[in-house]
């Protein structure tokens, strides 16, 4: 059997994609809108360039993902000065509440045959990885 951290991830990754498709299909927010979604709901009013570059997508695809979201009636995107805001409509305010919950509900299923003190040494440790790799990424 493999025992490397990318095959783990990639095990945990299959595994919400499918968790997380099952709760958001019947929103219809798919997975790779998830992310948008959640970011504009703790961000409202926030610009899509700050969303591309927060994400780490690049500028087509948050673009597109943005009108999607707009054309599916989740977000808003108002005209303000030289820029766009990004705000959540009523059904894009369910659709958040829904995908921020799932990451903690997922988390709770997979992270409960640990103690709380692996809990956090395994947070810790990935934070510390994800750290890094934002530091890396700025040079």
């Amino acid at each position: 059997m493999f025992q490397t951290f990318a095959y783990y991830l990639s095990v945990l990754y299959k595994d919400f994609y499918a968790y997380a498709g099952a709760r958001l299909h019947p929103l219809g927010v798919n997975n790779g809108l998830v992310f948008f979604v959640i970011y504009v709901g703790k961000h409202p009013g926030c610009t899509p360039s700050e969303l591309t570059r927060t994400l780490r997508v690049d500028w087509g695809y948050s673009q597109r993902c943005i009108t999607k979201l707009v054309d599916d009636g989740m977000i808003t995107k108002e005209k303000a000065g030289r820029s766009y805001q990004l705000k959540l409509t009523e059904r894009g305010e369910e659709a958040f509440r829904v995908s921020h919950q799932l990451f903690h509900d997922w988390d709770g299923q997979k992270l409960c045959v640990l103690t709380e003190e692996e809990r956090c040494t395994l947070l810790s440790l990935l934070h510390k990885i994800v750290r890094k790799e934002d530091e890396s990424s700025h040079v």
